[in-house]
């Protein structure tokens, strides 16, 4: 099972972040991905939040990604099925810091299995880098009014 974890703090509240992190369509700025929306948020969650379901389009590869849990601490999202990698579980967690101007730690966690013909640490350095380079351009997007 590969594990990753990566930190990165960025220059606004976790209500900021989730709100950005829960509209699907624009993604892309981030992520080296295309993101659809394919089923809005369950009656009664906030917008983009538990129940959603996007396409996710990268390397060549399309799959469904289906929100889990959605609020101002954290956003939780599972890979429907096992392609292009199995048992994949993303967590994003927002903690906020006693800064001023305010300021989150964002923590990515993601858990999940390399397909049989890839070796797991070559399958976790290029997601490892793949999340660092789009929380780079997160702190970038909220670091612009500066």
């Amino acid at each position: 099972m590969i594990s990753i974890t990566v930190t990165q703090k960025i220059a606004a509240t976790p209500r900021q972040l989730s709100h950005c992190l829960l509209e699907h369509a624009q993604l892309k700025r981030f992520f080296n991905a295309k993101f659809t929306l394919i089923k809005a948020e369950n009656n009664g969650e906030r917008v983009g939040g538990k129940g959603a379901i996007r396409q996710v389009t990268t390397l060549g590869y399309t799959f469904n990604e289906q929100i889990t849990a959605a609020n101002d601490k954290q956003i939780s999202y599972q890979i429907m099925g096992n392609k292009p990698v199995a048992a994949h579980r993303g967590d994003i967690y927002f903690q906020p810091l006693n800064t001023t101007p305010s300021s989150t730690e964002v923590r990515y966690h993601i858990r999940c299995k390399a397909p049989w013909f890839l070796p797991s640490f070559m399958v976790s350095l290029f997601i490892k880098k793949d999340i660092t380079h789009a929380l780079q351009k997160l702190a970038a997007n909220f670091n612009q009014g500066e």
